[in-house]
């Protein structure tokens, strides 16, 4: 079974905050996320600061015309993110736009474009009302095999989508997967979750857990026990 690492989303209105979390769960997560509330809010300065603790995960789903998102990658390459998220929904030219970009960035260390496949917040209903047919599972394989094909490094899906991507695309996308509770936590506004010992099962290479960890009352216990989780499943 290929290994699952564990990612913190350190989902903070400011900086200050996110460092306490970052300093208290970096020993058991190897990487750390800098959404789109702490990104707004702090700037490069969020991502440089964090990285100093681990790699970042840099989520701010890009989605725009290709010449836009190729910009916006570019812009943000110097900050030093190990992953940068865009929609896979924008399509192939836009996701192919991004991985350019990310490859003029130069080197080993360029950033690597994750595509957004369906938000895990999301359910069959949701889709549905936005055009959508088919159910979250067939819009995630749909996304998937385009990103992939337009040269994207990797995949983020929900733990009800690990398991049919590696049936359908096998081993080599890197699958990130938010949406992971452990058993007997709130879902909160997740509508696709699973517990992290099943997610690593099925076949993540990265689970991304925000809330259970950072609004427990202690962060490095509780990401601690789920990194435990991982290793042993």
């Amino acid at each position: 079974m290929r290994r699952c690492g564990l990612c913190v989303a350190l989902d903070a209105p400011d900086l200050a905050t996110a460092e306490g979390w970052a300093d208290a769960v970096a020993p058991h997560a190897g990487l750390l996320k800098v959404g789109l509330e702490l990104f707004s809010a702090e700037g490069g300065a969020a991502v440089r600061r964090i990285a100093t603790r681990r790699p970042v995960f840099l989520d701010v789903k890009l989605h725009d015309i290709p010449n836009t998102v190729a910009g916006a990658v570019r812009s943000l390459a110097p900050l030093g993110p190990a992953w940068i998220t865009i929609h896979a929904a924008g399509g192939p030219a836009m996701v192919e736009a991004a991985r350019k970009a990310a490859e003029a960035a130069g080197g080993v260390a360029r950033p690597r474009i994750l595509a957004v496949t369906v938000l895990t917040s999301i359910d069959a209903a949701t889709l549905s009302e936005t055009g959508v047919s088919g159910g979250p599972v067939q819009q995630v394989l749909r996304l998937a095999r385009l990103a992939m094909a337009a040269g994207a490094d990797g995949l983020v899906c929900s733990p009800r989508e690990v398991a049919p991507i590696r049936d359908a695309l096998g081993e080599l996308p890197v699958l990130v997967v938010p949406g992971v509770r452990p058993a007997g936590s709130a879902a909160d506004d997740q509508a696709r979750t699973a517990t992290p010992e099943q997610v690593a099962r099925d076949g993540a290479d990265w689970i991304v857990v925000g809330r259970p960890i950072t609004q427990a009352a202690d962060p490095a216990e509780a990401a601690w026990s789920i990194a435990q989780a991982l290793r042993v499943n």
